[in-house]
């Protein structure tokens, strides 16, 4: 049993040092949503996962060596989520702050090139929500998601309800 925990320690570190390094990566490297993935996204997701799987488990495709492999990874997953809910810098930086990509009609360019998007990709969110035109939108944001969020011009605007102490 010694022999076999030792065999697989390794491959739980490599399991942890590749977990670590794709999360960092994937961060630096931007944010979409599943749905949002190009081609060329989903083949450098399925590239990924075949590219790291013989230094994950070592070199051995052992039975053992996968299911040793699999459950870091889910417990990794697990430790992540539960940190990620209760340490606020840590979400911040791994998930990221919404990002202004269009304030009151006009495109924010620095934030566009910052979320590594064009003018077309979100001209197409646009008329997702049926505006036609960049002028139509007061804002759009896109989320730390990698969903956009359109808010047209000629939306209601809903203050807080919270009221500001006037001095006296």
């Amino acid at each position: 049993m010694s022999k076999l925990i030792s065999e697989l320690l390794p491959v739980i570190g490599h399991t942890v040092v590749i977990y670590l390094f794709l999360m960092i990566a994937l961060r630096v490297a931007g944010r979409h949503q599943i749905g949002q993935l190009s081609v060329i996204d989903l083949v450098v997701l399925i590239l990924l996962g075949s590219a790291v799987e013989t230094a994950m488990v070592n070199g051995d495709t052992s039975l053992a060596a996968g299911i040793a492999c699999s459950g870091t990874l889910l417990v990794l997953n697990r430790l992540f989520a539960w940190l990620i809910q209760r340490v606020r810098p840590l979400n911040r930086e791994l998930n990221g702050d919404p990002i202004t990509l269009i304030n009151n009609g006009r495109f924010v360019e620095e934030n566009l090139r910052r979320a590594g998007l064009t003018h077309e990709d979100v001209l197409q969110a646009l008329r997702a929500r049926g505006l036609a035109d960049v002028s139509e939108a007061r804002f759009a944001v896109m989320e730390v998601n990698g969903s956009i969020t359109v808010i047209p011009r000629h939306a209601k605007v809903h203050r807080s309800s919270r009221t500001t102490k006037e001095t006296t």
